[in-house]
C-alpha cells in the first residue's frame, strides 16, 4: 500500500498540487467560531474525505478521473447545504474532469456538469453567492484547465516528434559519414597497401622503381587527407542547416507559418557552431511553448565578420524575465564571444551574434 501511495502522479508534480489546494482551505476558515460541534465535524470528515480523493485522484486520466470527480461533487452536494464554502469542491471536480479527459470529451463532461451543480444547488438551496461561485467558477476553471491540458499534451507530442525526427536525423547522418568515409578512403588505402606491399618486394631488387612507389605512396596519401579535410569540413557545414530545416519542420509542424533564409556561405567553428545549434533550438522550443504566435521568421547571415541569427515571432511578447534555458542561452553565447539581445515590445524578436570561423574561435 505504501508503495502504490508513492508511485501517485502527485507526487512527481512538485509544489503546484498543493498551491491548489489553497481555494479548499475557505472550507476549514469558514468554520472558525461555529457553535455547532457536530456541524464541525460533518464539514472535517468531508474535508478529509475530499483531501483523500485529491491526493488519490491527481493526475488520474480516463473512467478513473471521471470516479474521482464524481466523489468529489458527491461531497460537494453533501456538504454545501450547510457550508456554502464547501462548494469549492465543485471546482475542484471540474478540473478533474478538464486535465483527466481528451478535449472534445472534457467539453461534453462538463457541459454536463455544469448544469448538474445549478440544479443542484438550487435544490439544495445553497445561498446565493456561494451558488454562483460553484456554477461560474466550475465553468470557466473547467474551460481553461481544458485548454491548459490541450497546450499539454500538443507540447508532448510535437516533443515527440522532435525527438523522433531527431533520432532518424542522426541515424541519416552517421549512415552518409560511414558511406562518405568508405568513399574517400576505402579505395585509397587499399591502393596505399598495394603500393607499400610492391615496394617492399622491390626494394632488394629494383630500388629505384621502389623509390617510386613510395613518392607515389606519399602523394597518394597526401590527396587522401585533403580529401578527408573537404568531407570533415563539409560536416561542420551542413550542421546549422540541418538545424534549421529541423526549426522548419518542429514550428510547421505547430500549426505556424515559417519564413526562412539562411545565407550559405556563413561558416562557423565547431564549436561555435554547436552553441548556435543549441540556441537556434531552444529559441524554437520556447516559441512553441511561450509565444502563442502565428507567424514565425527566422534569418541566418553574415553580418560584418560575425554569424547573426535573428528569430522573430508575432505572439504575445510582454516582459517575461529569461528563465534558465534563455539564461544558460546567454551565457553559452557571451562565453564563446558572442551576444545575445532580446526584445519583446512586439512579440518576441531575439539575436545571437558569434565571431566566424577565423575571428576569435576557439
Amino acid at each position: 500500500m505504501g508503495d502504490a501511495l508513492r508511485r501517485r502522479p502527485i507526487w512527481e508534480q512538485g509544489a503546484m498540487p498543493y498551491l491548489w489546494l489553497v481555494y479548499a482551505v475557505s472550507v476549514p476558515i469558514s468554520l472558525i467560531g461555529v457553535a455547532a460541534p457536530k456541524l464541525v465535524a460533518f464539514q472535517l470528515a468531508v474535508l478529509a474525505l475530499f483531501l483523500a480523493c485529491y491526493f488519490l485522484g491527481y493526475g488520474t486520466r480516463g473512467r478513473t478521473a471521471v470516479a474521482f470527480a464524481a466523489v468529489m461533487a458527491l461531497l460537494g452536494a453533501i456538504a454545501s447545504p450547510s457550508d456554502g464554502f464547501a462548494g469549492t469542491y465543485f471546482i475542484y471536480a471540474a478540473t478533474f474532469l478538464a486535465w483527466g479527459l481528451p478535449g472534445r470529451a472534457a467539453y461534453r463532461a462538463l457541459a454536463i456538469f455544469v448544469p448538474l451543480v445549478a440544479l443542484d444547488v438550487w435544490l439544495t438551496h445553497v445561498n446565493v453567492s456561494s451558488a454562483v461561485v460553484a456554477v461560474v467558477f466550475s465553468l470557466f476553471v473547467g474551460i481553461a484547465c481544458i485548454n491548459s491540458a490541450q497546450q499539454q499534451r500538443a507540447h508532448v507530442r510535437l516533443q515527440q516528434a522532435y525527438g523522433e525526427n531527431e533520432r532518424l536525423a542522426k541515424i541519416a547522418e552517421r549512415e552518409r559519414i560511414a558511406r562518405d568515409l568508405h568513399d574517400v578512403l576505402g579505395h585509397t588505402l587499399s591502393l596505399i597497401a598495394l603500393k607499400s606491399q610492391l615496394a617492399s618486394k622491390l626494394a632488394d631488387r629494383e630500388p629505384q622503381r621502389a623509390a617510386a612507389e613510395i613518392r607515389d605512396v606519399e602523394q597518394i596519401a597526401r590527396t587522401s587527407l585533403d580529401e578527408l579535410r573537404a568531407a570533415v569540413a563539409g560536416y561542420r557545414a551542413a550542421g546549422i542547416t540541418n538545424e534549421l530545416a529541423h526549426a522548419r519542420e518542429v514550428l510547421a509542424s505547430a500549426g505556424l507559418r515559417v519564413d526562412c533564409e539562411a545565407e550559405e556561405d556563413v561558416r562557423l567553428a565547431p564549436a561555435h557552431e554547436s552553441v548556435l545549434a543549441l540556441a537556434i533550438r531552444e529559441a524554437v522550443t520556447n516559441v512553441v511553448r511561450h509565444a502563442r504566435a502565428s507567424a514565425v521568421r527566422l534569418r541566418l547571415a553574415d553580418a560584418g565578420g560575425t554569424c547573426r541569427f535573428e528569430i522573430q515571432d508575432d505572439g504575445v511578447g510582454g516582459s517575461a524575465a529569461e528563465g534558465m534555458g534563455l539564461s544558460g542561452m546567454r551565457e553559452r553565447v557571451e562565453s564563446h564571444g558572442g551576444s545575445l539581445e532580446r526584445t519583446t515590445d512586439r512579440g518576441t524578436r531575439l539575436i545571437v551574434t558569434l565571431p566566424l570561423a577565423g575571428r576569435g574561435s576557439r
